[in-house]
């Protein structure tokens, strides 16, 4: 801006003009005081003050205004119409004056001052503007340098309490600090300690450090005093400050007690792994054994069960027919052997279960419709209505799954009410989890299958032990049953990777619920 001061005002209105004509902001005072007021409140250029003023003349609010260090930036220019010799001049200069013009003024000449003296004061101003900045940044720079010792001596103060080695690297790869555990391993400050010549795996550290990325590797360390190669874990990470790194700290913890430890664990592990490997085996052809065992041994009891039952039958018929009560008794004895025949058939069932057989594609609609032919007769004679679902298509061993439809189906016909014709439900759906409650999903990779009843239920205390071989819940006079079927289903199920359960109340009915996977590489639960 800029200021034009005359006390007269048709000298002011022709500068004035000219000066808005060129782009130039102007403002103007009619006398000494009112622009010395205007100067302390506003920043001007360049001033053009009249030398013949009233009460307070040109060099006087010249000097005024060189006292004011707002205004030290700012050229005036003195005009004058009468005082035109040189000692004018000479005290227009000394007064704080940069040029001293006299009347009639060239305005061209006046214009060509004020643009200069202008533009002089612009660079003026950036140039205080870049040494404040500059000034500032010197300060930031300064107090962020306190900062970095500083925290460079809080670095060494921790490092020198750390019970590990520590150290610090420059960026050029240059040790610049280490603590006193180094002389353990190092005798000078400046060289790293000798690593273990079989030890390659410290050798990435250059890339990392080229990539600026933390780095950690075992090596062995040879301490100076015994010569002794002990295992150490090396750590260096970066140090940044904006995301530049000043700084690498690394340390050497000493692992050699845990990893002699764990050498001997993993020995120790080996040497336990093959002797389970061993026992497995064993344990296997034991196993084998066993079956074989109990094979011949039921196929041998057969034989002469099956005996008793013809020559019991055949006394009750030719020799018992007028004595009644020893037909009772001999009755009784029939049946004995057929609960004795049928614990020999599921006991040989039950050991043949852990042989291996292959999975493959099975319908479960096709196994139940086929199953439930050899149940028509029982089915028949108790009026029963046995309803199947939509099932889905699984992996699985076919001759298995039917043992453990054919157990849960003959329950529910089994243990009917009295009176009441069995009504059982065979129902499927997918799931996403191996879970009875799990949630329905269509592409789950579950299978949940429910066995439903209306018969005479159990207590829900008991569902620990009707899957347990030889455990029943009923008097086997009530119900038949050797009480291994359901101990066989959970078998069969669990060798499918799955699981069964059941709930139930008492006179209620019963549901058995069966999770299967629907393909034998889905297996997470």
């Amino acid at each position: 801006m800029i200021l034009i001061v005359d006390d007269r005002p048709e000298n002011i209105l022709p500068l004035k003009k000219i000066l808005e004509l060129h782009s130039f902001e102007t403002d103007t005072a009619e006398s000494g005081e009112e622009a010395l007021k205007k100067v302390l409140n506003h920043n001007y250029s360049v001033i053009i003050l009249d030398v013949q003023m009233p009460d307070m003349d040109g060099f006087e609010v010249a000097n005024a205004i060189a006292g004011f260090s707002k205004a030290k930036d700012t050229s005036i220019i003195f005009l004058s119409a009468v005082n035109t010799d040189k000692k004018f001049i000479t005290k227009g200069y000394t007064s704080g004056g940069v040029d001293y013009l006299t009347k009639p003024v060239d305005p061209d000449i006046l214009l060509l001052k004020v643009k200069n003296f202008n533009k002089l004061y612009e660079q003026q101003q950036e140039l205080r503007a870049i040494q404040k900045s500059l000034q500032k940044e010197v300060e930031v720079r300064k107090q962020a340098q306190e900062e970095l010792v500083k925290s460079m001596e809080e670095l060494r103060l921790v490092l020198s309490s750390l019970p590990q080695m520590a150290f610090t690297v420059t960026t050029d790869g240059g040790l610049e600090y280490v603590n006193e555990h180094w002389f353990l391993y190092s005798r000078d400050p400046n060289t790293f300690p000798e690593l273990h010549p079989d030890d390659r795996t410290c050798d990435d550290w250059a890339k990392h450090f080229e990539k600026g990325i933390a780095f950690s590797c075992e090596t062995r360390l040879r301490l100076l005093d015994t010569g002794e190669y002990r295992y150490h874990l090396l750590r260096i990470l970066p140090i940044k400050q904006q995301e530049t790194i000043v700084r690498w700290v690394g340390t050497f913890t000493d692992i050699h007690p845990q990893k002699i430890a764990a050498e001997l664990l993993e020995e120790e592990v080996f040497l336990r792994t093959k002797e389970l490997r061993d026992k497995n085996l064993e344990l296997e052809r034991t196993n084998h054994e066993l079956q074989q065992f109990a094979w011949v041994v039921s196929h041998d009891l057969k034989e002469p069960l099956r005996k008793i039952q013809i020559f019991n039958g055949i006394i009750k018929e030719r020799f018992l027919k007028d004595n009644a009560e020893a037909a009772s008794y001999l009755e009784r004895s029939i049946k004995a052997s057929d609960r004795m025949s049928r614990l020999i058939n599921d006991v040989l069932e039950y050991s043949q279960l852990s042989a291996e057989a292959l999975f493959q594609p099975t319908n479960l609609n096709a196994l139940l419709e086929e199953l439930l032919l050899d149940f028509d007769d029982l089915i028949h004679k108790k009026k029963a209505v046995v309803e199947i679902g939509d099932l889905p298509m699984i992996e699985g061993i076919p001759a298995r799954l039917r043992q453990v439809f054919q157990n849960l189906i003959s329950n529910a016909l089994k243990f009917a009410k009295e009176g009441v014709p069995p009504v059982v439900e065979i129902t499927g759906e997918l799931v996403a989890h191996k879970d009875i409650e799990s949630k329905l999903t269509p592409n789950g990779a579950y299978c949940r299958i429910v066995v439903k009843d209306n018969g005479i239920g159990f207590n829900e205390k008991f569902l620990d032990r009707i899957f347990v071989i030889f455990q029943r819940l009923n008097d086997h006079n009530s119900y038949e049953g050797t009480g291994i079927g359901l101990a066989i289903a959970k078998k069969n199920i669990e060798k499918h990777n799955g699981i069964i359960s059941a709930q139930s109340r008492e006179n209620e009915g019963a549901s058995f619920i069966i999770v299967l996977p629907v393909t034998q590489n889905e297996l997470v639960n």
